[in-house]
């Protein structure tokens, strides 16, 4: 890869992972639900595992550079 596009991929997807996962956690601890119409823990869990996923896309990009 390019140092270029790997450094804005990567920090694309760690900016979104980690701020997907703060508004995740937020959302649990209030209570709130994470989506609408959907069981709040099923949401969490998969709001969680796509959080998860994009900080490990950027670690890869990083690590790639």
């Amino acid at each position: 890869m390019e140092s270029g596009p790997a450094i804005f991929a990567g920090m694309v997807f760690a900016l979104f992972g980690g701020a997907l996962l703060v508004w995740t956690g937020a959302r649990v601890r209030l209570g709130e639900p994470v989506a609408q119409g959907v069981n709040q823990a099923a949401a969490a869990t998969l709001a969680g595992v796509a959080a998860v996923i994009s900080l490990g896309l950027g670690a890869y990009c990083f690590l790639h550079i």
